[in-house]
């Protein structure tokens, strides 16, 4: 782990229960505005960009378990003992590690469009994007990173209605410097192999598990064997909704975890 903490956002009620978001390998923290507003209203919410992504600073590390750390670095360097945690893809298995390595830090748990394990399927197109990005540092097109990732992240009508936005993306994307592809690669390798499935039954927090019907990144299955596992757990689905249901569709986000979060704490509701 760094010595440097995760670039992190402060923001809503400073007064409110603490609420922790965690990204989607590919995002970076503003990617959460339209879910952390309406949160903000009662919560304090906390928002961060793992290593590997824009802003924080070091190496990513290629093991979930380096991420998990500097989570719980952060949370301390905040002097926040428990928090509410919710994470979407990458950010969601972070979560999901995390809560059971350190249960009693964790109010409560939600891992949106998340999954129990990396299937073969999943990894054979991971590596393909982690390819892409090395290539990219090399000095290729970084564009094609995108390519591989926009097809099963959103649905085809987003993409759709979205070209045009998703075109200028493109080109963004291919300007940015190697540091972040090889983040991208590192991020991508933390995840080879990985099995959650003997964890998630140690996870006690009240936990939701936010799946979207039509998540072509995670299958559906994935996401109901992960649920079915965690004690307790309450699972969700979206129906039609994409991988990037936190992008595609944050007013349902961000009104599904006012709910479950007003369960957990039914004196805020």
């Amino acid at each position: 782990m760094t010595d440097s903490i995760l670039a992190h956002r402060l923001t809503g009620n400073p007064d409110g229960p603490p609420v922790l978001l965690l990204n989607g390998s590919m995002l970076t923290m503003g990617a959460w505005e339209p879910v952390a507003a309406p949160l903000g209203e009662t919560y304090r919410v906390i928002r961060c960009d793992f290593r590997g992504q824009l802003f924080s600073p070091g190496e990513a590390p290629p093991r979930l378990d380096a991420h998990v750390e500097d989570v719980a670095a952060l949370l301390d360097s905040l002097g926040l003992e428990r928090v509410h945690v919710a994470g979407a893809s990458f950010g969601a298995l972070v979560a999901l590690r995390f809560a059971a390595l350190h249960p009693g830090r964790v109010i409560s748990l939600a891992a949106i469009t998340a999954a129990d394990r990396v299937d073969p399927e999943f990894w054979e197109g991971s590596t393909r994007v982690r390819e892409a990005a090395l290539a990219a540092a090399a000095g290729g097109d970084g564009g094609k990173v995108l390519d591989l990732i926009l097809p099963v992240t959103y649905s085809p009508e987003y993409l759709a209605a979205n070209a045009e936005l998703l075109g200028a993306h493109r080109r963004q994307t291919a300007l940015l410097p190697a540091a972040w592809y090889r983040g991208i690669a590192a991020i991508i390798s933390s995840l080879e192999g990985l099995d959650l499935t003997p964890d998630l039954a140690r996870i006690q927090s009240p936990t939701l598990v936010l799946a979207a019907a039509e998540d072509r990144m995670f299958a559906l299955d994935r996401s109901r064997l992960l649920a079915a596992a965690i004690p307790g757990a309450r699972l969700e689905i979206v129906d039609g909704g994409s991988h990037a249901i936190v992008i595609e569709k944050p007013e349902l986000v961000s009104k599904i975890m006012l709910e479950f979060l007003a369960t957990v704490s039914p004196d805020l509701s």
